[in-house]
């Protein structure tokens, strides 16, 4: 049995959280693969480790002095090597590390990934676990893509299953040594990579929330965690804004049904949520949810549009050639809504009304701005009409006018547009329609 267990910021930003995610270790034997992202805030005050790394990445590339940043740094590392009393070289590393950046030659990625880097060292004494640095094991091939093969191969060959190990997350390396970043959250694909890799018989993710809430809990107060959920309504929940995982976390372990936990360190005693393929409880009436601001549509008019041949095809590329990314498109006989995120035609705008006037010459072509898209996920709600009944009404009795509706084709999810300025009163109403009244 192998379980990978992988620790966010907030889980060691301070001596306190080293000692619990040590008790949470040792209390398995199976987590033998550990990830660890860089160490958290331990004020709210405090700069994260990886921000105060890419501001000192910016103050050289500009000629600038960092060196109140770099002490700040510098000094976060040597607190918990102090506190926890370790043997790890904190000070000859963060030498080295300044000398390379004395050097004038240092790359930025090499440099942001030395938070998860030193961290990774620091835990993996604290724990007496080997350290591997991931730079040996998670590979990107030549367009910067994780090559999962390669990275299996390197697994295999570098890892002993009888041996216990750190890993840091976020970045890997090419073939040829050249550290590689991924997208900040990161550290969530890596331990997905590894649990795909070593086929691990299931992969944690130990943060600060006791699984997957139901709704922002800086919108809703204490909202409830949803016990079980699908890799797809997760999936769902994280690209519309959910912040609990990254979503490219899931693609991974997906193929190998790997189930994942998301727990909570402060609380290792709370059910947590777990993601599998597919429920084998009950559902909940819904899995929760998750939205996103600033959006706009652009509403394309036209008398037999539905009969011009080719008519959804020329708009499309019109949006593609200006390299915009579309979300939704929401449609009817002698229309089209084109959804989209306002920054996607930032300093474009103009022009790109310009081409769609010329190129398919409307009747009517008009923009409507500052939109919200709320998704609402989860199998059971999608499956009976008496509830989506339930969320017009509510919304309705509170005058927030849906601007647009759309539902996913494998009925996980119903998509609601409504402005801006309704957002966070429409996932209250949402939530207390749904979930509060349930109860």
């Amino acid at each position: 049995m192998l379980t990978v267990a992988k620790f966010g910021g907030s889980s060691l930003s301070s001596r306190q959280q080293f000692e619990k995610v040590k008790t949470i270790i040792n209390s398995d034997l199976n987590r033998r693969v550990v990830v660890v992202s860089a160490i958290g805030r331990k004020e709210k005050s405090d700069d994260k480790v990886t921000d105060l790394l890419y501001l000192i990445s910016a103050h050289i590339e500009h000629r600038v002095s960092y060196e109140e940043l770099w002490e700040n740094f510098s000094q976060r590392f040597r607190d918990l090597k102090s506190e926890l009393g370790l043997t790890y070289d904190i000070e000859l590393a963060l030498q080295e590390l300044r000398a390379e950046i004395e050097s004038e030659n240092l790359p930025e990625d090499y440099l942001v990934s030395r938070g998860e880097n030193f961290t990774a060292n620091l835990m993996a004494d604290y724990l007496s676990f080997e350290f591997v640095d991931a730079a040996e094991v998670i590979i990107f091939n030549s367009q910067g893509e994780i090559d999962l093969e390669a990275s299996g191969h390197h697994l295999l060959e570098r890892l002993d299953p009888t041996k216990k190990y750190v890993i840091p997350g976020f970045y890997g390396a090419f073939e040829n040594g050249t550290i590689r970043l991924m997208s900040r959250g990161g550290s969530d694909i890596t331990g997905a990579i590894l649990s795909s890799c070593l086929q691990a018989n299931k992969y944690e993710n130990w943060t600060d929330v006791s699984g997957v809430l139901k709704a922002d809990p800086s919108i809703v107060e204490n909202p409830m965690s949803t016990a079980e959920l699908t890799y797809d309504e997760l999936s769902e929940l994280s690209y519309m804004g959910a912040s609990v995982l990254h979503e490219e976390t899931i693609y991974p372990i997906r193929a190998l049904d790997i189930p994942l936990f998301i727990k909570n360190t402060n609380a290792p005693n709370d059910e947590g949520s777990v993601i599998l393929r597919r429920h084998k409880k009950t559902p909940d009436l819904i899995a929760g949810i998750s939205g996103k601001k600033n959006y706009l549509s652009i509403n394309i008019i036209k008398g037999q549009m539905s009969s011009e041949k080719g008519f959804l095809q020329k708009t499309l590329k019109i949006f593609q050639d200006y390299s915009i990314n579309i979300e939704h498109i929401p449609t009817g006989i002698n229309q089209v809504g084109i959804i989209l995120e306002a920054k996607e035609v930032e300093n474009k705008l103009l022009s790109l009304l310009e081409s769609l006037q010329e190129e398919l010459k409307p009747e009517e072509l008009t923009v409507r701005e500052q939109i919200s898209l709320l998704s609402i996920v989860g199998e059971v709600l999608i499956k009976d009409s008496h509830l989506t009944e339930r969320i017009f009404s509510a919304l309705a009795r509170k005058n927030i006018e849906i601007e647009m509706i759309a539902q996913s084709p494998r009925s996980l999810n119903i998509i609601l547009g409504v402005q801006d300025q309704f957002y966070q009163e429409a996932i209250r109403v949402i939530y207390d329609e749904l979930v509060s009244k349930s109860l």
